[in-house]
């Protein structure tokens, strides 16, 4: 909403402008009036809508052409979204005041002061305008025939009032009127040409009402109607007024009322009849709780709350958060499979502007055989949203109505920031869910499997073909009795240099292909570079174990490479054989993320290391024997 309102007063000499200021200010007509009233400030809390007013005097034999101009003409205009920008010295409305017994002053309005305030702006970027009759104490009748050809005429006439300087009839409620074309600009919402809301002002509302259609019918029942109205208003409607409500919706729509509720039709239409009533602050009341500015854009304040997340925090998605979004699902989730379908969930972020989840989401999460984000899935993407990109995530649960529906004051209760990782180390403990383990190695190594693997999923048998690629794989697993997200990031060593930022993650994995004899190589160039002066531990991984095993060109093996850093020995997997032992990988690497200070060091001595090679060689041995045997069969 507008900081302040300014009102410029225009109109033919002696038809009373300083007059109407001054009854105003006074409370009472002045006995002697001066040519032109300086600019007069009314104080927020004595106006109707709680707002500073400026109020400007216009003198024709005092003041130039010029002078009038720069009052007049707005510096900036952006007519694509109605975002009317004023600098301190202009006016926001312009009251064109006319003697109520003197036609000539009304024929001025149409040939000279409306082209004036209105002659070179197009349409939908006008600067809106009330009619003032004053004198209305001299005239028996009402001027308002005459009037209503010209409010036909221009489209950026909000109203007009008919008052008296002299016995004060009006004066507070033209005040108002001005305000209120300031504060509830018909404008945006409405054409009066085409007698109907513009699409912007559609699109608000249509978003509104899916949200505050909470169980996804399509129809507003009288409990939804009363849960908005009481978000929007602070009261519910009485059971008269609702049926009242609904009776003129019917009564006027072949649509609107649907099973005693109100369909998207029939909310349209009510709020195009509080418009054309001149009853637009009420749709401004709705759209400005769900978030809007007067452009009809979501605001800044509105998408983007503030939240502070410190160097060595991280973010997650609290139980509030979590609690949310499942009952989200559950109203998408129209077939009760636990899975949203490709139309479920564009259905689910229709009050969105754009998808927030591109097909990459499919390679990130676990889903059905059919392709379906699982409810787990779904859930843990969520979790990965709040992880990487904070902002993005609060911007969506802003588009979803998080605060209205929650009855919260913005996203940021959906949210937990961690404390440093830091501080985590020094205490030997976390209050984490979320870990960020990098999978690292040479290209061709196994890493997309890797991934792939840990959501459930054979890479080699896609579930979705389009599919675009996705460097995340996100899922749970359970670390001492707790369930914990972690997320697997792929990086190629041959793609990218690493640097610090790039290395940093709560785990390394550090993976390389027992069929390639350079490849162990990479792996121990990025742990003596990276990790080996670092707090932040490392597993490593040898893939594709199915396969036959070749000598790795480094100067020592891997088991003995493991050894003399004092890092568990390499743990053996394969993409066809994911087996408990394969998935305990999984395991490991949440272990050590949520672990960081012991770092294998309950591991050290030279026996526990033997036994772990020994038992590995003989896990790599058996899943090559199975590979064999399985071939065999086929």
């Amino acid at each position: 909403m507008k900081q302040d309102v300014r009102i410029l007063l225009l109109g033919e000499p002696k038809v009373g402008k300083t007059s109407l200021i001054m009854s105003l200010v006074g409370e009472e007509f002045p006995e002697e009036v001066p040519s032109r009233a300086e600019e007069i400030t009314i104080p927020a809390d004595v106006t109707p809508e709680k707002v500073p007013t400026h109020i400007v005097d216009y003198s024709e034999k005092e003041q130039s052409d010029k002078v009038l101009k720069d009052e007049i003409i707005k510096v900036e205009r952006r007519m694509s979204d109605f975002d009317m920008k004023f600098s301190s010295s202009q006016a926001n409305v312009v009251c064109v005041v006319y003697d109520v017994t003197n036609e000539d002053t009304i024929d001025k309005i149409r040939t000279k002061w409306i082209p004036l305030v209105n002659g070179d702006a197009e349409k939908g970027n006008k600067i809106p305008i009330i009619l003032v009759g004053n004198k209305s104490d001299l005239r028996c009748g009402s001027s308002m025939e005459t009037i209503l050809p010209i409010m036909n005429q221009f489209s950026e006439i909000e109203t007009c009032v008919e008052c008296s300087a002299k016995n004060l009839k009006n004066i507070s409620e033209l005040f108002y009127y001005a305000q209120k074309a300031v504060l509830h600009p018909t404008a945006p919402l409405y054409d009066p040409e085409d007698k109907q809301l513009k699409p912007l002002c559609v699109r608000a509302l249509s978003r509104i009402f899916y949200i505050s259609d909470q169980d996804n019918d399509r129809i507003l029942s009288d409990t939804e109607l009363n849960r908005f109205q009481k978000s929007c208003f602070g009261n519910p409607l009485a059971p008269q007024a609702l049926e009242d409500v609904k009776t003129v919706v019917w009564k006027n729509t072949s649509d609107g009322v649907q099973d005693n509720g109100l369909t998207l039709n029939g909310f349209l239409f009510l709020n195009t009849l509080f418009i054309q009533r001149g009853r637009h602050e009420t749709t401004w009341t709705i759209l400005r709780k769900f978030g809007y500015h007067d452009n009809l854009e979501l605001t800044d304040d509105y998408l983007y709350p503030e939240l502070r997340v410190p160097v060595g925090s991280t973010t997650e998605l609290n139980q509030q958060g979590h609690q949310f979004l499942q009952q989200l699902f559950d109203k998408y989730d129209e077939d009760k499979d636990s899975a949203l379908s490709p139309s479920e969930l564009r259905n689910l972020f229709c009050v969105c502007p754009y998808m927030p989840w591109g097909a990459e989401v499919y390679m990130t999460v676990a889903t059905t055989d059919d392709g379906y984000i699982t409810n787990h899935g779904y859930l843990c993407q969520w979790t990965l949203s709040a992880y990487l990109d904070i902002h993005r995530c609060l911007e969506h649960l802003g588009y979803l109505g998080y605060p209205i529906l929650t009855e919260q004051q913005s996203q940021t209760s959906a949210i937990t920031v961690t404390r440093d990782r830091e501080v985590d180390l020094e205490k030997c403990q976390t209050q984490r869910s979320v870990f960020l383990c990098k999978v690292i190695g040479p290209r061709g190594t196994g890493k997309t499997a890797f991934l792939q693997a840990f959501v459930g999923r054979n890479v080699e048998k896609t579930v979705n073909p389009s599919s675009a690629f996705s460097p995340y794989a996100i899922n749970t697993v359970q670390v001492s009795k707790q369930e914990k997200y972690l997320i697997l990031k792929e990086v190629d060593v041959e793609a990218e240099f690493l640097k610090a930022s790039d290395a940093s993650c709560d785990v390394a994995c550090l993976m390389y292909d027992t069929g390639d004899p350079h490849s162990f190589d990479y792996c121990a160039s990025i742990y003596k570079q990276h990790y080996m002066e670092s707090n932040i531990p490392c597993v490593l991984v040898a893939s594709k174990v199915d396969l036959s095993e070749v000598k790795q060109l480094h100067g020592m093996t891997p088991a003995e490479f493991c050894y003399k850093h004092r890092l568990p020995p390499p743990l053996p997997f394969s993409s066809l054989f994911l087996d408990s032992s394969s998935k305990s990988i999984y395991t490991r690497l949440a272990w050590a993320a949520m672990y960081p200070h012991l770092n294998g060091s309950d591991m050290s001595n030279t026996s526990f290391w033997l036994r772990v090679a020994l038992g590995s060689a003989v896990v790599a041995v058996l899943g090559f024997a199975i590979y064999r045997a399985a071939v065999r069969l086929k």
